[in-house]
């Protein structure tokens, strides 16, 4: 059982409550147009566009497949930026006991883990053994997801997750497909349906004003959400959007919320009952 990871951060105060490890899978079956890691959205084809960008020679070309000398790397991320495909020339293919090698080196700083993307759930076995090793060591799970897995039908997934960090991009299913691709159908349902397993974490919305209809996806979560906050507090992490790391095409079209916007939005979110908002 493997995965392509992105990137391993040993020590990460914002992927959860803690200290926590943060594990980047590779690969989405989305397309925001705001993403802010779009180099964590395709796989590696081996083209070799990537090759001659890199300044220390961590790249060459061999055998109709692109190698990485992680020991001459910078991280410049030349190759990055250059990449047609929005991936990376540095991931790995890895299995869960080799990502638990990395991460148990931390366990005594770190509160636990959280796996993130791309989008994570497009390896719902490989996360299901991860997090089984996990808990076995004391270690809290959690889920970063655009919530396109549909959760119900895998309970064994479940049964080892603490928690789940879910992205609403917007609440009208075509706002939703406008700015992802796709429809919000289960993401909706994912919604209600972690929530009344006590398994919904946090919700996040990214706010760019005239991208979709802000307000009404605020009240609207917040209305369809309000019946499960007595199972178990939800925190709601209202993200303003921010040009860095975006695709070219798209860093200027978007535009950046004010701060009385989000304060805004955050008292909306009060009046349903929500305690814990985080504006970033």
């Amino acid at each position: 059982m493997m995965a392509t990871v992105n990137k391993i951060i040993p020590f990460s105060t914002v992927d959860g409550p803690g200290n926590r490890t943060a594990i980047f899978l590779q690969g989405c079956n989305m397309d925001c147009l705001y993403c802010h890691n779009p180099e964590t959205r395709g796989k590696c084809v081996h083209c070799g566009a990537c090759v001659n960008s890199c300044p220390t020679g961590a790249l060459r070309l061999e055998n109709q497949q692109v190698r990485y000398d992680r020991a001459k790397c910078v991280h410049c991320d030349s190759c990055i930026k250059l990449c047609p495909y929005d991936s990376s020339p540095k991931t790995l293919d890895m299995t869960p006991k080799q990502v638990w090698q990395a991460v148990e080196k931390q366990i005594p700083f770190i509160r636990g883990i959280t796996v993130s993307g791309g989008e994570c759930t497009l390896y719902p076995e490989f996360l299901t053994e991860l997090f089984t090793l996990a808990q076995a060591h004391g270690l809290s799970t959690l889920i970063d997801s655009n919530g396109t897995l549909d959760f119900e039908h895998y309970p064994d997934l479940l049964a080892v997750t603490d928690g789940v960090m879910l992205d609403i991009k917007a609440f009208d299913c075509e706002e939703h497909k406008r700015v992802t691709g796709w429809s919000n159908q289960v993401v909706l349902k994912n919604a209600r349906f972690l929530a009344s397993k006590a398994k919904l974490f946090e919700v996040r919305t990214v706010v760019s004003p005239g991208l979709f209809d802000t307000e009404k996806t605020i009240v609207q979560i917040g209305d369809m959400l309000r019946p499960y906050l007595p199972i178990r507090p939800i925190r709601y992490k209202l993200i303003s959007y921010r040009p860095m790391g975006v695709r070219p095409q798209f860093k200027e079209t978007l535009q950046i919320p004010t701060r009385d916007q989000m304060e805004y939005y955050a008292e909306l979110l009060k009046a349903k009952g929500f305690k814990d908002i985080i504006i970033i």
